[in-house]
């Protein structure tokens, strides 16, 4: 691990970025190639997984982001959180529209239930679209976060940036076989199964990209930046992610899905950062 971190230290950061979201994007593929193997999957070991990501998700949003925007804002008191309170609504508006504009359809969701604007794509297409949401503000918090290191921001540590990486690579595990198996279950093969699901985090490095590259270039909006992913993110698991869990019986598996997420995500960032 240290070794990683000091390889990650010593490379240009919009590239740090784009390896460390790459392997998000890798464990995202690989969970999804579990379709190859299993011909389907316990719906309560579904629900506890997406749990398990939710946990993860508001975690990070705290512990990697929220916690360091606050830290490296200036002034006191109220004053102090202003730059994160602002960066929060953004990121949790920016998620909303993207929401009530992007056509998707959650995974446990009836078809009757897609949301977004009006279209006649199939529902595979809008499965993939639904993760591809959740991916948007994983990928540019930890973008923003190497733009941070990189930036000489002391709050920002390489560490810290790893620690989220692998937080948000471990829940994307479940999340890549949480499209691709649902597909299978419908009767799409098991290569475009596998082939969806790993397209849902795709756009991780993408938006890793971006982060990263919008950071470097304008310091000052770091603490905004930082509070941005983390309002997208905690958008997305209380308008997405809890919900999908509490449609069956498994509610509680899903709630102790998410404690374990997010006590292995504050236990990364803390040990790490």
């Amino acid at each position: 691990m240290n070794q990683i971190i000091d390889y990650l230290s010593s490379v240009d950061p919009i590239l740090a970025a784009l390896y460390a979201s790459l392997f998000t994007w890798i464990l995202t593929a690989l969970g999804a190639s579990l379709v190859f193997f299993f011909k389907g999957m316990n719906r309560g070991l579904l629900d506890g997984m997406l749990g398990f990501t939710g946990g993860v998700m508001v975690a990070a949003s705290f512990w990697s982001l929220l916690a360091p925007s606050i830290e490296m804002s200036p002034g006191e008191g109220f004053e102090k959180v202003v730059p994160a309170g602002i960066g929060f609504a953004m990121g949790a508006l920016f998620l909303f529209g993207l929401d009530k504009l992007l056509p998707h359809l959650h995974i446990n969701f009836k078809e009757s239930e897609k949301e977004g604007v009006k279209s006649p794509w199939h529902r595979t297409t809008l499965l993939v679209l639904a993760i591809t949401l959740h991916n948007i503000p994983e990928g540019l918090a930890v973008g923003v976060l190497f733009g941070g290191v990189a930036a000489g921001i002391p709050e920002a540590t390489i560490g810290g940036a790893v620690a989220l990486a692998i937080g948000i690579g471990i829940q994307n595990f479940p999340e890549g076989l949480a499209v691709s198996m649902p597909l299978r279950r419908q009767g799409v093969t098991k290569f475009k199964s596998f082939w969806y699901g790993q397209l849902s985090a795709i756009v991780e490095p993408i938006a890793a990209v971006i982060g990263a590259v919008a950071v470097t270039f304008f310091t000052p909006i770091l603490p905004y930046a930082l509070a941005f992913a983390a309002g997208a993110m905690i958008f997305v698991v209380v308008e997405e992610v809890i919900p999908e869990t509490q449609r069956d019986k498994y509610t509680d598996v899903a709630t102790l899905g998410f404690i374990g997420g997010f006590i292995i995500m504050m236990t990364l960032d803390v040990g790490l950062g």
